[in-house]
This record gives C-alpha cells, structure tokens and sequence, in this order.
C-alpha cells in the first residue's frame, strides 16, 4: 500500500524541522513547504492525508491557502489542522472552519496532543485506500465475471455451431450408405465421414488441451528433441491441410542440426497448429513458409503465409481464448478460437514466446516461436535407432469387454481386419467367465460400465490365478494424467483414449504383447 502523504505549511524552518521529528515514521511521507505559494505546488503533485498550516504567514496566510484548497477539486476534502501562536477569537475560529479546518491547536504545542489528533488522520486515510482497494478488487472481479460469463455464453454457441458441422455429413453419410450406394459412392462417403470424424476429435482434445493447461495438469514430458524430428513430425499432420488448400510449402532448416529440452509431443502440436492456421487462412493456391534457425542462444521457429492476414486492432488479443480474425472470417473458416491459445501457453511451458506480425488484413501474417538453444553432447546427437513394434502377422484371441454394443462391434470390426479373434463380451459381471472359455491373449477392458466398472473387473482378473497374467488394455474416454495413473494403480497395462483408431488399437496391441513376452522370456 502507498505511504500516507502529510502536508507541513510553516515559514519558519525551525518549526517545520520540529514536526518533521515529532511526526515522522516509515509509512509516513512529510512534505514541507515554507510559504502558501510553495503548498500549493506540492498539491498538485501528492494526494495528502492532512495539512498542518500555520496561520500567520507573510504574503499568502493559512486562512487564504485554505480557502484555495477548498476551491480545488483536487484539494477541497483534505482535512486542516490550523497551528497558530495568537490566541484565536472566535470570529478568527469562524473563519479558520468556514475556510475548512478541523481544528485548531494553540503554539507552543503540546505534542502528545498533536501526534494524537494527527494519527486519527492517518488512520482514517489508511481506512480510505483499504477501501478503495477493495472496491477497485471487487470491481476488477466484476468484470472478470462479467467477461467470463460472455466467454461461456460465445463459447456455448460456437461450440453448438462447430460439432453441427461435422455431425452432418456423418448422418447424411449414414443415411446414404443405408441405400445401398454404388461401390465408388461409399468410398467417397467413407473419406467425408473419416475427415470429419478426424476433426471432432480435433475438436475434444483442444478443448480438453486448453482445461488442462490452464488447471495446471499438463505435465512436460521433456527430453533431449531435435527440431527437425518436431518439424518432421508437425509436417506429418498437417500436410493433408495443406494440400487439400492446393498451398505451396517452402522449408528452410539449415544445415545445422538444433536441439531443445521439450516435449516432443506438445512442440508438434504447437508447430502443427501454427501450419495448420496458416492454411485455414490462407485462400487457394496460396504459400507457406517454415524457417527454424539459431538466433544467438535461442531457437526460432517462423511459420508464414500470404493470406487473410490479422487487422492490426486484433493482434493485441490472438492468443485470447475464443478470438479469431474478424468476425466476418470467424464462421466462415470455422474452429472455436482455442488453438493459439493453447499455442502460447504451451511455448509459455518451455520457457518460450511467441510473437505475430501482420500488415493488416489480405496482408499475411507470421507467428515466430522463440525457444531455449541446448547444445547436446556427440552422443546425445547420434542417431536414435526407433524400436519395431509391429506383431510380424502374428493372429491374436482378444477379449472385448464393453457395455456399449455398437463401441463393441466397431471394434471387433477393426480386429477382423487386422487378422484377429475376437470374442464380444457386454456385462463386466461375466467377464471372467468368458476369460476362462474364450483363453484371450489379451483384454480390452471398458471402464464406465453400469454394473460393474472396468477397475472392480481388471482387479477381479488380476486376483484370479489362471487369468492373472493377462494383457489387459484399458478403454475409456478420461485421458488426463490423473486418470492414466489410476489405470496402472487398477493393474492394466495400456490406456487408449476414445475414440480409438487403428493406429491407436494396433500399437496398444502391439506394446502389451511385447511387454508379455518380455516377462515370460
């Protein structure tokens, strides 16, 4: 909290010299001045608590610097204390009170007195900026709940808009495959209802992205990474984007190879996002650049475009959460606004920034990522050999263990074509039963089931002597870290987060199977 102002008005310098030491404490700041004139000036710079005047001065009295204190809004509520060697009639009190005065105390001064009377003033000025505090804090709330609730309120309805998009074409596409399409027509269907499937998924893991880094649950898995395996990575994904936009890409790495400390995982999804923008906003046919170079001791990874470009009065806000370019491009480009927002935050969790530049709109625009240079060994340079973690065609008996029949059947669907057995099981209550008859090499276990959930049964599997030794691959839609480690605690050996794809389904498979064997062996 500021420290409480006091103004001393006395043209004797003994004087002020004297209150200075009667007065004087750590939050207290004196200002001293020697004639009305001189007061005044310190006014118009310093809030004060209260003005101790003298009364007889030469050119401008204290009754006179009172009464233009009171004509200033600035000054008219401070309180005065009069300090006067004469005695003081009462047409003279008159005046003193009618120019403002509190008080009046008779020189010389009893001290006790004063410093009594002058620290109510303190006081009381303490109480007024606490206050003042608290309203400015209650205010600041306020607004934040008031913009939160417009947050949400956006939010809600840009959420509504963004999953009826993809949700349309999966059910015109379900309800064209029911009539029998020619076999040309169902493959086009199948590629619209993949695209779309990708993108709400897209969707749920920004959403579930932005929660968790702004709850502080997303934990860093961070390593020695090199930024072209990032580059390489974040290309991989969004390369469809880019083409499907009939783009031009241009990538300028150097020769040099660059290493951060980071998560590999998360520093794809920041360079990914930033490509994939860059071709969101983009018109046809338009170009794209990614540079990655050493700037001094940091690395800088530049992605630009050609496009829409960012109205000037927009840049200050395109890393807030729901804030995309104008609402007239808003809709019409889709996404809810979260991805460079998340961009920033998780640049943020590796100690790095990130900057945009736009001439303004139909301009361009360029965001660059600074992060932290690390200079690795020669061995952490070399070349890191990647483990095969295929099955070599191997058929496996798999047990699915899932209340929900359509999640069931869609699965066993994908273990057909990957070559496998498998067997349906939709009660958690007899899944062991059917353990003991089917003899799976693995279990892929749903964990919200009604009757009884995927913990209560991997613990009942994991009790049983003859099924103990059983992969067991959890299947559910909680895929925060959380959740992960209360898997493990339960005993499965996998997590896979709904919805699961065949790449995901394949590489569970795969990992539990070669942990078995590893134990066995």
């Amino acid at each position: 909290m500021s420290p409480v102002h006091f103004l001393l008005v006395d043209d004797l310098e003994d004087n002020l010299v004297a209150l200075e030491a009667l007065l004087r404490r750590d939050d207290l700041v004196l200002l001293k001045a020697r004639s009305g004139e001189e007061a005044l000036e310190l006014l118009l710079v310093h809030d004060v608590a209260l003005g101790l005047l003298d009364v007889q001065m030469p050119g401008m009295d204290g009754f006179e610097l009172a009464e233009l204190m009171r004509g200033n809004e600035r000054t008219r509520h401070v309180p005065i204390i009069f300090l006067t060697a004469s005695n003081t009639d009462n047409q003279r009190k008159f005046r003193g009170y009618e120019a403002g005065a509190v008080d009046f105390i008779q020189k010389p001064v009893e001290w006790d007195i004063l410093r009594s009377k002058t620290r109510v003033f303190f006081d009381l000025h303490r109480q007024k900026q606490q206050i003042a505090a608290q309203r400015d804090e209650l205010e600041a709330y306020a607004e934040t709940l008031t913009r939160s609730d417009r947050y949400k309120d956006q939010f809600l309805a840009i959420l509504a808009h963004e999953l009826r998009n993809p949700l349309t074409p999966l059910r015109m596409g379900l309800d064209v495959l029911r009539g029998q399409p020619t076999p040309e027509r169902t493959t086009q269907i199948h590629g619209v209802m993949d695209r779309q499937l990708v993108h709400l998924v897209r969707l749920v893991d920004d959403l579930l992205d932005v929660s968790r880094v702004s709850q502080g649950k997303i934990v860093l898995k961070r390593e020695k990474v090199e930024v072209a395996d990032i580059i390489h990575a974040a290309l991989e994904a969004s390369q469809p984007f880019i083409d499907g936009g009939n783009h031009t890409l241009r990538v300028n790495t150097g020769p040099d190879a660059l290493w951060v400390n980071g998560d590999k995982t998360r520093l794809t999804q920041v360079v990914g996002n930033l490509l994939n923008n860059a071709a969101k906003y983009t018109p046809s046919a338009g170009s794209i650049t990614l540079d990655a170079y050493r700037d001094a001791q940091d690395v800088v990874i530049a992605v630009s475009d050609n496009g829409m470009g960012i109205p000037l009065t927009m840049q200050a806000n395109v890393f807030e959460l729901f804030t995309q370019v104008g609402e007239h491009l808003t809709r019409s480009q889709g996404g809810l606004g979260i991805g460079l927002a998340l961009v920033k935050q998780l640049v943020s969790m590796h100690e790095g920034s990130i900057a945009v530049s736009s001439d303004g709109e139909n301009a361009g625009s360029s965001f660059t990522v600074r992060l932290p240079l690390l200079m690795p060994s020669e061995d952490e340079a070399a070349a890191r050999v990647i483990p095969d973690t295929g099955l070599n065609g191997r058929a496996l008996r798999i047990l699915v263990i899932d209340d929900n029949a359509d999640i069931a059947k869609t699965i066993g669907w994908l273990l057909n074509d990957m070559g496998h057995e498998h067997q349906l099981v939709l009660d958690g209550r007899t899944a062991l039963d059917a353990a003991r008859d089917f003899r799976p090499d693995v279990v892929l276990l749903d964990i919200g089931m009604p009757s009884i959930d995927g913990y209560a049964v991997c613990r009942a599997f994991r009790e049983d002597p003859a099924l103990g030794h059983l992969p067991i691959v959890a299947q559910t839609g909680w895929g925060q870290e959380a959740d992960k480690a209360a898997t493990t605690r339960a005993g499965f050996d996998y997590h896979l987060v709904k919805p699961v794809g065949y790449g995901e389904l394949q590489q569970a498979l795969a990992f539990v199977v070669h942990a078995e064997q590893a134990r066995a062996g």
